[in-house]
């Protein structure tokens, strides 16, 4: 099958494109950065498709799915995991920091879901994984504009997957704790330039807030992201891949 992940050039994307590779996908890798995801290309055992493109660019989106169908044929696996964070107070979260959080985390899932769905429902399969959070659960200081996008894409997932249940079509959504990727290294120095401490101890502290003590590893996520690939009864769903910090 032809998957397309978003974000797919490091962390918890390039996980998802490993794992799909693995299980036997062909996987369109589509991020900003053209080099790095070359390499990713160059690391994986299956066939893919290089396609850069900017996610907060609605031209871009459509582009990129113009092209895959043109070369391959339409998306049936779509995993939106481009994504950014941003910590402040929200008295000091400017207008522009809440809407580059909307812009990545919201309104490109949207953008994707309404492009790929018309052919998912129409072949009469497809599954769409959204990369949320477990922001998207609960709030927690100083990430305002972030667990804000977050609650809105499971939001979006949610009404999503409802409109397609009866097509043969999926829409869930992947709810990771802090996870040990290049965004939590950035909290992590953050953490660690506000408060004094060391970035090991700053790395401490996150990996205390969930019950398992670690971070979560981004093959767990990509796990969770095959599950609901492979499971057609799985609709409508954050799951959380938290280590049990919020359990619903």
């Amino acid at each position: 099958m032809i998957a397309l992940v978003t974000g797919a050039s490091k962390g918890i994307g390039t996980a998802c494109a490993r794992a799909l590779s693995e299980a036997g996908h062909r996987v369109v890798l589509v991020s900003r950065d053209a080099e790095a995801l070359g390499a990713v290309a160059d690391s994986l055992p299956g066939e893919s498709l290089v396609v850069p493109a900017d996610m907060t660019d609605a031209a871009a989106i459509e582009a990129a799915f113009t092209r895959v169908e043109q070369e391959w044929g339409p998306v049936e696996i779509l995993v939106v995991n481009a994504g950014a964070s941003m910590s402040a107070p929200l008295v000091r979260t400017t207008d522009d920091e809440w809407q580059r959080m909307l812009d990545l985390n919201l309104t490109a899932p949207f953008r994707c879901l309404r492009r790929a769905l018309p052919s998912m429902t129409a072949a009469g399969f497809g599954r769409v994984v959204v990369i949320a959070s477990v922001a998207a659960k609960a709030g927690s200081p100083r990430i305002a504009a972030y667990t804000a996008s977050k609650h809105g894409v499971l939001g979006l997932v949610r009404t999503a997957a409802l409109e397609v249940a009866r097509t043969g079509v999926t829409v869930n959504a992947v709810c990771p704790g802090y996870v040990d990727t290049p965004m939590t290294d950035e909290s992590v120095a953050a953490i660690a330039a506000g408060t004094g401490r060391t970035p090991g101890e700053a790395r401490a502290i996150l990996e205390n807030m969930q019950p398992i003590g670690r971070l979560v590893t981004v093959e767990e996520v990509a796990s969770a992201v095959l599950l609901c690939v492979d499971n057609a009864a799985i609709n409508g769903q954050g799951l959380n891949v938290d280590g049990g910090s919020v359990q619903s």
